[in-house]
């Protein structure tokens, strides 16, 4: 890990250029530029809520906030991981040339999904302000969820980056794995009051991405405190499969250039 630590020291620079570069480049040419990263999440919002709070009256106290917070950590998920299976050879022309730790293409790129969050979560703000959503201590909690999202995220993509580069069909066979997972994470809907116990508490303790949403929905809108115990089991296990996949990128990246 002190390699990997004197490495996001030495590169910290390119990363932070590469992820202005990124987010200037993906509205280029476009005629509303940085307003599709409001308006994409604020349309979603407002089909769920079509949808699930007036046609299927979905009784959640606060309901367009309670789905935006569910779409805004989604997004970042699920961009992510897609994002990194294909990242070492969209990146073939910086890889091939010099030497680049290759999760700090990973980085680059959680810079880029973070800022787009950050955006959402000041929408949040706003629509909390607007439905006048009582403000407790428990807000602070958002810092160690958002911190324990990152880390798992992170140790996930550090995974999908190594295979990817082998594997040729992998975003195929993720992409439908992500699906599934969209529907068991409670985006739309209450695991705890829609799905029958035991096997709510099942769905949102064993899903990581499950249970950070439901707790960060609780620590904004319904002045609840987290599960300070699953809370801690899910960043060890973080901090364990960042580990362990930064470990096979170190191991395995010469090879990458061979393949790609």
């Amino acid at each position: 890990m002190n390699r990997f630590f004197k490495d996001l020291h030495k590169y910290k620079n390119y990363t932070i250029y590469a992820s202005k570069s990124d987010l200037k480049s993906e509205v280029a040419g476009s005629y509303l530029n940085w307003l599709w990263w409001i308006l994409d999440p604020i349309c979603f919002m407002l089909i769920y809520t079509l949808i699930f709070g007036v046609i299927f009256k979905a009784a959640e106290l606060y309901f367009p906030i309670f789905i935006f917070i569910g779409l805004t950590m989604w997004n970042f998920f699920n961009r992510l991981m897609l994002s990194s299976i294909k990242i070492v050879k969209n990146n073939k022309a910086i890889v091939s040339k010099v030497y680049l730790p290759k999760h700090i293409l990973l980085i680059e790129k959680m810079g880029v999904e973070a800022f787009k969050m950050g955006i959402s979560f000041l929408i949040v703000i706003i629509m909390m302000i607007f439905y006048r959503v009582p403000v407790t201590w428990n807000v602070l909690c958002l810092v160690p969820i958002l911190i324990t999202f990152f880390v798992i995220s992170f140790g996930f993509s550090t995974f999908l980056l190594h295979f990817g580069v082998f594997v040729q069909d992998l975003r195929n066979v993720v992409q439908i794995g992500l699906r599934l997972v969209f529907y068991m994470t409670g985006i739309f809907y209450n695991l705890e009051t829609r799905i029958p116990a035991p096997y709510s508490d099942y769905l949102e303790k064993l899903n990581p991405v499950a249970f950070l949403m439901t707790s960060m929905r609780k620590a904004l809108l319904y002045q609840e405190t987290v599960d300070w115990l699953w809370l801690g089991i899910w960043f060890v296990v973080g901090i364990l499969i960042c580990m362990l996949g930064i470990h096979t990128i170190y191991k395995n990246e010469n090879s990458y250039v061979k393949v790609i």
